[in-house]
């Protein structure tokens, strides 16, 4: 069941009543986990650029669409080796900065999963 995501603001973000203050995933059966932003940060020195091995971690078998909120003002990108893997895996992604992204996601049907970028 997808969780319906009730707001943001700098910092958090309130999926079914829960505030998480960190970036998030929701998994394909609804399920919200903490951001391995690590994974793109050791690499890149930040985590506002997705690395493959972040990508990797993101992606789950049978995802159609990724919904990938990239911050308040829009800061977080794919790298050409994640957007390649999202291809490869045929799993369309779609930017766009967090509250507008919360609102696809609160629209969108069908085999979807996200990240949510909290800050920046």
């Amino acid at each position: 069941m997808k969780p319906k995501i009730n707001s943001t603001s700098f910092g958090s973000i309130t999926v079914k009543g829960k505030t998480f203050e960190y970036d998030i995933l929701i998994r394909l059966d609804g399920q919200v986990e903490k951001r391995r932003k690590k994974l793109s940060k050791k690499l890149y020195g930040t985590s506002h650029k997705v690395s493959l091995a972040e990508a990797k971690h993101i992606y789950e078998t049978g995802a159609r669409r990724l919904i990938l909120g990239t911050g308040q003002t829009g800061y977080v990108e794919l790298s050409k080796k994640a957007r390649e893997y999202f291809e490869k895996k045929e799993c369309k992604v779609k930017l766009l900065p967090t509250p507008k992204a919360i609102k696809l996601w609160n629209r969108s049907k069908g085999k979807n999963i996200a990240m949510f970028h909290v800050t920046c």
